[in-house]
C-alpha cells in the first residue's frame, strides 16, 4: 500500500509539474492543494491521513498539538532550511522526521528593489491613470541618487540590496542589534549607531531581519513616527517585525509617505483588510520567494528528501 503525502500551499499549482516525482510515486500517492487552510480542524481532516506532509516556510503552523492530531505522520518537508513555525521538538517527540531545502536569496531580493522602485516612481498610479484613460503624467516621482537607503539588517539578502542601492548611486546606511562595523565595512555601507539615527535620517527603509523575540515588534508607533514624512518603508521579510496596527495609522495618518509590504500576519489577507484599500501601499501577495529557480530547487530537493527517507537515510535534517 502507498503512503500518502500531501503538498500544501500550492497556490499555483505547480509543484508536481515543476519537479520530477516519478523517482518515489512507486511508493508515495502525492495529492496538492491549491488553498490555505486556515482552520486546524480542517488541515487535519485534509491530511490526517498522511505520512508525508510538504509544507512553506513559515505559512502553516505545525505545534504540538496539531502533531498529536496527526498520529499518521512521519515525514514533514519544509522550503527552506529554517522554519520558526514547526515545533521540532515536539516533532521529535512525536516520531516525526523534519527535513527541508534550499533557497535562494535572490529572488527577496529582487522584489525588494521592484517595490521601491513602484513607489519611488508610482508605478502602479500612473499605470492605471494610463489604462483608464486618466491624467497624463500625474505624480513626480521620488529619486534614488543621492538619497539614503537604510537597511535593518545586513545579512545575506540586506548586503545584497545594498550593493544594487550603491550602483543607483545611494547612500546606504545599516543597522542590527548585532551588527559589526567589520561587517558593514566589508559591504561598503555606513554602520548606523542607533537604530534612531537610521530611521531619522533615511529616505528609504527597508527589513531585512529575521524574526525573533528581538525583532518582534521592532518598529512600533515611536519607532515610526521618528521617520521622515516624505520616506518609504519596505518589508519583504516578517510581517511581525513592523508593527502592523501602527503601520496602518502611519499610512493613513501620514506619518510616511508609503510603505511596499510583501508580507502579512494572516495570509492570505482577509477581504476587507485596510492594507487592501491604503492608497500610499504598494503590497503584493507574499512573492518574495516565488521565482521558478527558486520552486524548481524546493520541489526537486523536497523529491530527494522522500526518496532518502523512504531509503533510511534522511537527508537536510532539521534539529533543535
Amino acid at each position: 500500500m502507498k503512503l500518502r503525502c500531501a503538498v500544501l500551499d500550492d497556490y499555483q499549482d505547480v509543484a508536481l509539474s515543476t519537479a520530477d516525482w516519478s523517482r518515489v510515486t512507486d511508493a508515495v500517492e502525492v495529492t496538492s492543494f491549491q488553498r490555505h487552510f486556515e482552520a486546524e480542524d480542517e488541515l487535519v481532516e485534509a491530511i490526517g491521513g498522511c505520512e508525508i506532509v510538504v509544507v512553506m516556510r513559515e505559512r502553516t503552523p505545525f505545534t504540538d498539538r496539531l502533531f498529536a492530531r496527526l498520529p499518521r505522520l512521519r515525514l514533514l518537508i519544509t522550503s527552506g532550511m529554517r522554519n520558526a513555525s514547526i515545533d521540532l521538538g515536539a516533532a521529535a517527540r512525536h516520531g516525526v522526521t523534519v527535513c527541508g531545502t534550499a533557497s535562494n536569496s535572490e529572488p527577496p531580493v529582487e522584489l525588494t528593489w521592484a517595490l521601491i522602485l513602484g513607489l519611488a516612481r508610482q508605478v502602479v498610479r500612473e499605470n492605471t491613470a494610463l489604462r483608464e484613460r486618466g491624467p497624463w503624467q500625474s505624480t513626480v516621482g521620488t529619486d534614488l541618487y543621492g538619497r539614503r537607503l537604510g537597511l535593518l539588517g545586513l545579512g545575506k539578502t540586506g548586503s545584497k540590496v545594498a550593493r544594487i542601492g550603491q550602483a543607483f548611486g545611494m547612500d546606504v546606511m545599516a543597522w542590527s542589534q548585532n551588527l559589526t562595523a567589520g561587517r558593514a565595512d566589508a559591504v561598503g555601507v555606513r554602520l548606523a549607531a542607533t537604530k534612531e539615527e537610521l530611521l531619522e535620517s533615511s529616505d528609504f527603509v527597508s527589513v531585512h531581519l529575521v524574526l525573533g523575540d528581538r525583532t518582534r515588534g521592532l518598529l512600533g508607533p515611536d519607532e515610526l513616527k521618528r521617520m521622515r514624512p516624505s520616506a518609504y518603508l519596505v518589508n519583504t521579510s516578517r510581517a511581525a517585525i513592523v508593527d502592523q496596527a501602527a503601520l496602518v495609522r502611519a499610512l493613513r495618518d501620514g506619518w510616511i509617505a508609503g510603505a511596499g509590504v510583501d508580507v502579512f500576519e494572516t495570509e492570505p489577507l482577509p477581504d476587507g483588510h485596510e492594507f487592501r484599500s491604503l492608497p500610499n501601499l504598494l503590497a503584493t501577495p507574499h512573492l518574495g520567494y516565488v521565482t521558478e529557480r527558486n520552486y524548481r530547487g524546493y520541489y526537486e530537493q523536497t523529491v530527494e528528501d522522500i526518496a532518502a527517507f523512504l531509503a533510511g537515510d534522511p537527508v537536510r535534517v532539521l534539529s533543535t
